[in-house]
């Protein structure tokens, strides 16, 4: 069976779909930060506890979605995870007030909380070797398609209102009943005693690679979540007077680069190493981060933007086949749902530690923390990353 052949499993959409649906929460509401400090009269750092109050039930939830993922069956965290994130945004349309819309987003986020592990656990399920690389590499690619439209589509919504883009969750819900109905995954058959079951996850996670691919993620979702999502529409809208439309299509531009990376993750795998792909990933985060420092054009921030749109192509997926495949399938879950607890982890403190930058050193200080994290990323990464021969199946 070849890489391409992949497509013929139908199992393989209904991962594209929960990706697609699990990178809604944020990426589709950011452009409209601006007008929604105006509307509710609040601080550029408070408008960052939307993404902190949809990414916080994460790192609390996400373990035991997964722990209850490998115990009773993928489906049983999926559908129901995927209804909550569809009502609860849907609701966010009609908050009254600032708060009100905080509460939502918390609840949102509780549906969140298992689908960016779930998604990945259902490739390790499903693939293996290098069919699991490639379908790693497109789903990459799905999500950064995802990344690359929302902030398009939800700076256009956003023109009419900032309150209309949270009309979009309301797609999870059919996901949901699709799920629900033709999902065909191996479920785990997990008999084991919760003692004996705790101690092979232990066994997984406790390896200096692993613990070393844990800290790199999350470092890199400070970097995305805190200096890029946050402040980047906020410097296009300062130095250049953007509107929220041009703001998505900038941001797009990132997810359109990282998007091409993604998809050749399989052929980056061959030429470069998983090592050697974290190492340049980094160094493009860093170089972009000091780029966006300065940038006062849209010429120079076009070049910032898809020098971190390199770096995210080949780091994201890079992170995810390496740590897939740590695991058996009785203990994937729990063993991915972890990982998903550390970005959420990065995904809530990134806009509140670059947030304390902003407020001593404004927009320059906010970028120059990125870079600073991205030299910490390689240097972790050259001190505990290293490749082997992952668990088998």
């Amino acid at each position: 069976m070849t890489e391409k052949s992949v497509f013929h499993n139908k199992n393989i959409y209904f991962i594209f779909g929960v990706t697609l649906i699990a990178m809604m929460g944020v990426a589709s509401i950011t452009p409209a930060f601006p007008d929604i400090i105006r509307y509710f009269d609040i601080s550029p750092q408070q408008v960052g506890w939307l993404i902190v109050a949809f990414t916080l039930p994460g790192i609390f939830l996400t373990p035991f979605t997964g722990i209850l993922a490998d115990r009773y069956g993928r489906k049983v965290v999926l559908v129901p995870s995927l209804f909550i994130f569809g009502f609860a945004g849907f609701a966010c349309m009609f908050a009254p007030g600032f708060y009100s819309l905080l509460a939502l987003r918390f609840l949102q986020g509780v549906g969140a909380s298992s689908l960016s592990s779930m998604n990945i656990t259902l490739v390790g399920d499903l693939f293996d070797g290098k069919k699991r690389t490639a379908v790693m590499g497109y789903n990459a690619s799905v999500l950064s398609i995802a990344t690359a439209s929302y902030p398009a589509l939800g700076g256009v919504i956003a023109i009419f209102g900032w309150q209309y883009i949270f009309a979009l969750p309301i797609l999870a819900i059919p996901l949901g009943i699709w799920v629900m109905k033709g999902l065909n995954n191996p479920e785990p058959k997990n008999k084991a005693k919760l003692r004996s079951y705790f101690g092979r996850v232990w066994l997984t996670i406790n390896q200096r690679t692993v613990w070393g691919l844990f800290a790199v993620n999350f470092i890199l979702f400070l970097i995305l979540y805190g200096t890029f999502l946050t402040y980047f529409p906020l410097l296009m809208e300062k130095r250049l007077g953007a509107d929220s439309s041009r703001i998505g299509l900038m941001m797009s531009l990132m997810s359109i680069t990282t998007a091409i990376m993604s998809s050749q993750l399989a052929r980056l795998n061959r030429l470069l190493g998983q090592k050697r792909q974290l190492i340049i990933g980094s160094a493009f985060y860093m170089v972009a981060s000091l780029l966006m420092i300065n940038a006062n054009s849209y010429m120079m921030l076009s070049v910032a933007v898809i020098v971190f749109g390199f770096g995210h192509g080949i780091t994201i997926p890079s992170i995810q086949n390496m740590l897939v495949g740590y695991a058996a399938i009785n203990e994937r879950a729990a063993f991915m749902s972890l990982n998903s607890m550390v970005l959420r982890g990065g995904q809530t403190f990134g806009p509140l530690m670059v947030g304390v930058f902003y407020a001593i050193g404004g927009l320059q200080a906010s970028f120059l923390s990125g870079a600073i994290m991205a030299l910490l990323m390689m240097i972790i990464i050259f001190a505990t990353v290293h490749t082997k021969k992952t668990t088998s199946e």
